[in-house]
């Protein structure tokens, strides 16, 4: 980059020209639209890097453990700034999903300094946390010796922020003042409807609004449309199953998985509230669903909807826009909808999966590892991610103000930043915080696959469900 290009660019990051003033002198510099691109991001970090010694710990050399996902990819397209700007190398070990947990679980429960930092779940940190395998961020984020005075912290949408911090007391409340932040947000995927519009249109039907039209909906296409079946769910025997579309709705419902009174915690799937929604998503499967059901992944889920196999889902926003670019079959033909399960309900309440970054409490380098993972979280790179890769969706309150980003997501996926905004607000992880998720959350799978196959009526299935998860809860001294 030649140093009038530099300072070109340096001049629009720092308020001095319109964006489109800026790509019209880019043009007449002979600088090509996707150079642009990545000299606007390096004078990015240009900016950053003025208000702070990100060369402190030049030389060092990180090591990332990675799940492949389109966030790592978006990192790894960016991560040559990243090193121009601290003066450390970064190498990585990436694994696909269904392997990656057991890399992770590997790595820290045998105390390993291999990895400095790591892509995790928020639900995983509910146990890595207790464990001391991994770091409170708060000593860092609060530092200012430690962190850049531009990071802005409080940009992180709320939510999410406190979904992904917990005191350690099994049903604690996440974000609680006395919370651990054992994670940062990175990334996230909030549940809402995609739907493939052509089918909508064939079958003469309208985005369902809430739980009672989703059942009818579904049973209509899946009777019109001759083949696609109406409605695509998670049923496999797992504790991802419950998480997306089930959890929220069943909270949009005002329900929970848990009571916490006097510090014991008491299953809470067999009130009649929650029974009667149970009652409506088993029927909704069994009438609209697929017939293997109960095998059905994210992956299922999705590909079934980019192949033309189902009319709709209610699932992770962003599996609906993966679904509807690449090579699929349905390629431009999905369409996004806010959902709000609960016909009352006043907007939708969606739990979250949020792909966050964690430290090794057994690394070597942790102020090193600190650099990266604060970069990775900037404005900057959210920014980067949003506007050129498939970061969505980006975890802070400014992108998602960013005219380019919204304008590009607008233009080919209808409905999907509307979908956002009426979702975002609500959005956080409705689970009560314990060191038995994993297990009562995969028990709840296989009632609902039990409710499914009619091997036992719903009442009586959440009743023995309550039961036994209370019984657990006692024995492990939580109860």
């Amino acid at each position: 980059m030649s140093e009038k290009a530099k300072d070109f660019f340096a001049a629009f990051k720092a308020g001095r020209m319109s964006r489109r003033e800026l790509m019209s002198g880019a043009g007449k510099l002979g600088v090509t639209a996707a150079s642009a691109n990545i000299m606007l991001n390096a004078a990015g970090t240009d900016a950053m890097a003025a208000d702070f010694d990100w060369m402190k710990f030049k030389g060092n050399k990180l090591h990332l453990l990675l799940n492949k996902h389109p966030y790592a990819d978006a990192m790894i397209a960016d991560l040559d700034n990243f090193k121009k700007m601290t003066g450390m190398d970064v190498t990585y070990d990436i694994f696909p999903e269904d392997v990656y947990f057991d890399k992770v679980t590997a790595a820290l429960s045998s105390k390993s300094s291999q990895y400095d930092a790591f892509m995790t779940g928020a639900y995983m940190t509910w146990t890595y946390g207790p464990a001391g395998w991994i770091e409170d961020l708060n000593a860092y984020i609060k530092d200012p010796k430690k962190t850049n005075p531009n990071y802005n912290w409080d940009d992180v949408l709320p939510g999410l922020r406190a979904s992904t911090a917990w005191n350690g007391v099994p049903g604690g409340a996440l974000g609680s003042a006395d919370a651990k932040q054992w994670c940062i947000p990175w990334g996230f995927e909030l549940n809402s409807i995609t739907y493939n519009r052509k089918m909508y249109d064939k079958a003469k039907v309208e985005p369902p609004k809430n739980m009672p039209e989703l059942l009818d909906t579904a049973a209509k296409l899946t009777k019109d449309l001759g083949g696609p079946y109406g409605i695509g769910v998670r049923g496999s025997r797992s504790w991802a199953s419950i998480h997306p579309g089930f959890l929220s709705g069943y909270a949009n419902y005002g329900q929970k998985d848990l009571t916490v009174e006097g510090g014991k915690l008491k299953a809470a799937m067999n009130t009649a509230e929650s029974k009667a929604y149970h009652k409506m998503f088993v029927s909704m499967i069994q009438d609209s669903g697929p017939k293997n059901w109960s095998t059905y992944t994210w992956y299922q889920v999705g590909t079934d909807l980019g192949a033309g196999a189902s009319a709709t889902i209610f699932d992770a926003d962003i599996l609906g826009y993966f679904m509807n670019g690449g090579d699929n079959k349905e390629k431009g033909n999905l369409g996004f909808h806010g959902f709000a399960a609960n016909p009352n309900a006043k907007a939708p309440t969606p739990n979250v999966w949020i792909w966050s970054l964690a430290m090794n409490s057994a690394g070597k380098q942790k102020d090193a590892a600190w650099y990266f993972m604060q970069w990775a979280s900037s404005t900057e790179h959210d920014m980067f991610g949003a506007r050129k890769m498939d970061f969505v969706n980006p975890v802070r309150s400014s992108v998602w103000k960013d005219e380019e980003f919204r304008g590009r997501i607008a233009k080919s996926y209808p409905g999907y930043v509307e979908q956002y905004d009426v979702s975002a607000p609500g959005s956080k992880i409705y689970f009560t915080a314990q060191p038995l998720f994993f297990d009562v959350t995969t028990q709840w799978a296989e009632t609902l696959q039990k409710m499914v196959a009619k091997q036992v009526p719903v009442d009586e299935g959440l009743d023995q469900l309550a039961a036994s998860i209370d019984k657990q809860l006692k024995d492990a001294g939580l109860g």
